[in-house]
């Protein structure tokens, strides 16, 4: 396992890249003050720009890490941010990634996320070498667990009760990945 942090990808309709202080307003009005946006998160809607500014300004100290893993998704057309996505909990001792991310409710269904996220999957089983990635959502939110589904994560079960989120205490269904699967 080799880290990199956060590096410049690219698919065919989106650049993955840091995020920067230049982003705060997209950040803000395109997905952070969308309540339904964070329904199923564990952090609350912003209240303001300056909230956002000064989580961005907190990763963009956090990128100097060679283990921190925060990307804008960037459609290439837009020209700005429309969500994020990102390692929330790793495990260097098996060498696995658990990957969270949301998007504005104007890009839901346009297959962003799940393009992103396939992206993240070759960068971590191709270069960084990672064994396992994993991700889990909020039952009640299963268009998450269909962008799991779509990048080949194989359902693992459900932990009743084990996860806390703007819902309160909540029953999580885990997906993960590993390095076999994918070279399969």
């Amino acid at each position: 396992m080799q880290h990199l942090g956060t590096q410049t990808l690219e698919t065919e309709r989106l650049v993955l890249r840091k995020l920067t202080s230049d982003d705060s307003e997209a950040m803000y009005n395109n997905w952070a003050s969308d309540s339904e946006v964070t329904e199923y998160l564990t952090w609350p809607p912003h209240e303001s720009v300056e909230v956002t500014r000064q989580l961005i300004g907190h990763w963009m100290e956090e990128y100097e890490k060679e283990d921190f893993y925060q990307w804008a998704i960037m459609p290439k057309d837009l020209g700005e941010p429309v969500g994020t996505i990102s390692v929330v909990d790793a495990d260097d001792s098996v060498g696995m990634v658990h990957i969270g991310y949301c998007i504005g409710r104007a890009w839901w269904g346009k297959g962003y996320t799940t393009e992103a996220f396939e992206r993240l999957i070759s960068f971590f089983f191709e270069d960084v070498e990672l064994n396992r990635i994993e991700s889990q959502h909020d039952v009640r939110n299963p268009g998450s667990g269909r962008v799991m589904e779509k990048c080949g994560l194989l359902y693992e079960g459900t932990k009743r009760q084990a996860d806390r989120n703007n819902q309160g205490i909540c029953d999580s269904a885990l997906y993960a990945i590993v390095r076999s699967d994918y070279k399969a």
